[in-house]
């Protein structure tokens, strides 16, 4: 039976009770401090029941997270007048909710890096000698998690902060409908509420089925699927990809087929197959019972047009130490080198169109924002991926890009440090769905690659 450690308290538990186990630490709140973020809630709903009802962006009230408007639990028979006319009583409708939060989410507040934090590392990365190839994502904010906030558990919320930063600023269409239009970052409480409001519109059931349908103001693990059903109820097509070992295919939301040197899975109707139940908000990776799991596929998704194996993984697959993950590495490779690029400097470093890339493992994410090739005079390819860590100091970060010094260390990852079993990414294709392809995008699916 595989063990691993809890991130909080280093006790040993079985892996398939990790999740529960670290949830846990969370959820024992004492009563005594339930009430006092009631009472605190009330106290901010009669403040924003008594302020005017401009839509003005600039004079929104701004407030920490224990303070956050809680529309369902606080307000009890008052009444609540939003910038756009409704008003919040007993129970809520899906779009009054959504009217509501538009008027009232705040802006994520983060450390700004004057210049962009992707234009100082592609700097670093033109100043670096040897023959080397880099692909970098647009523009990208780093948010990092804060003690007083979200340190130990807010690394999921921090990634889509990354994400949508990215996506506001290089994707007109999405910065258009993403938040209700707003062309902010929303702050970890307010993406919270769209979840709930996601789910409660049908994305992803029986994720929000593992949460009771509510996360808001709850400190769980949030990762690659929860990430998916919140951007994907915008009409941002959010796909996952899973790598891992063939033994725990039958754990992902795919299933299994073949190909040249990796297994991959063409999705199938839901009666065709059983799925494993799962507990907690690590996704599909911490296993505990087997039960009916129904999954429905997109048939785009049985092929992975950035599947591309190199030829010394099929042939050394067996033989080498951390061959397996040169599987990753090349998807990401394949992900971040398709479709348009823009050039710059001595060509050391090409700017794709692709967003950042969600990155989960089992306790952690991080957000991948480009893959750097080494070609060594022995002829091997060395490859790092280029990543943000929600765990790092931004501040840090841009001292050392601005100084050209110790950077590698808090960005660059190599193939080597890829020491987990299992693996999810998730990417955000071109586009905004509507109607019936929105609909589809309702149940979450993914590719299965087999490390």
């Amino acid at each position: 039976m595989n063990s691993s450690s809890c991130p909080f308290c280093d006790q040993i538990v079985p892996s398939e009770e990790l999740q529960r186990h670290a949830n846990g630490h969370f959820e024992d709140e004492d009563s005594d401090d339930k009430q006092q973020q009631l009472a605190r809630d009330f106290e901010f709903a009669q403040q924003m029941a008594l302020s005017s009802p401009s839509c003005d962006n600039s004079n929104q009230v701004t407030v920490d997270m224990p303070y956050e408007m809680n529309y369902e639990e606080s307000f009890g028979t008052r009444k609540l007048r939003c910038d756009v006319g409704s008003v919040v009583k007993d129970e809520l409708d899906v779009s009054e909710k959504i009217s509501c939060l538009i008027g009232l989410q705040d802006r994520s507040s983060f450390y700004k890096v004057e210049g962009g934090l992707i234009s100082l590392l592609r700097n670093c990365l033109e100043l670096e000698s040897g023959d080397s190839t880099s692909i970098l994502s647009g523009y990208v904010d780093h948010y990092q998690s804060i003690e007083s906030e979200d340190l130990g558990w807010g690394c999921g919320w921090r990634n889509i902060q990354m994400l949508c930063s990215h996506l506001i600023v290089q994707r007109p269409e999405a910065r258009k409908t993403l938040f209700g239009g707003s062309g902010v970052v929303p702050d970890i409480p307010s993406l919270q509420r769209w979840l709930e409001i996601a789910w409660e519109s049908g994305f992803d059931v029986h994720g929000a089925e593992q949460f009771n349908y509510k996360i808001y103001g709850r400190r769980n693990w949030i990762g690659t699927t929860e990430c998916a059903a919140l951007l994907r109820y915008f009409g941002l097509q959010a796909r996952i990809v899973d790598f891992g070992p063939k033994e725990c295919e039958t754990h992902y939301l795919s299933v299994p087929g073949s190909s040249n040197g990796a297994q991959m899975v063409n999705l199938i109707d839901a009666n065709k197959r059983k799925a494993v139940k799962v507990y907690g908000p690590m996704d599909r990776y911490l296993v505990s019972s087997s039960d009916n799991l129904p999954q429905t596929g997109s048939s785009e998704h049985e092929k992975s047009k950035y599947f591309k194996i190199s030829p010394s993984v099929v042939k050394n697959k067996s033989t080498q130490k951390g061959k397996d993950h040169q599987i990753l590495v090349d998807w990401v490779w394949n992900y971040f080198s398709d479709g348009g690029v823009r050039k710059y400097g001595h060509q050391h470093v090409i700017i794709s169109e692709k967003s950042p890339l969600f990155f989960q493992h089992d306790g952690h994410s991080r957000t991948i924002v480009g893959i750097q090739v080494k070609h060594q005079r022995n002829g091997v390819q060395q490859y790092n991926l280029l990543i943000l860590d929600p765990a790092h100091s931004t501040k840090g970060l841009e001292r050392s890009l601005r100084g050209n010094i110790g950077w590698q260390k808090q960005i660059k990852r190599g193939i080597h440090t890829l020491n987990k079993p299992q693996y999810q990414l998730c990417y955000i294709d071109p586009g905004i769905a509507a109607g019936v392809n929105l609909e589809l995008l309702k149940t979450i699916d993914s590719m299965f690659l087999e490390l």
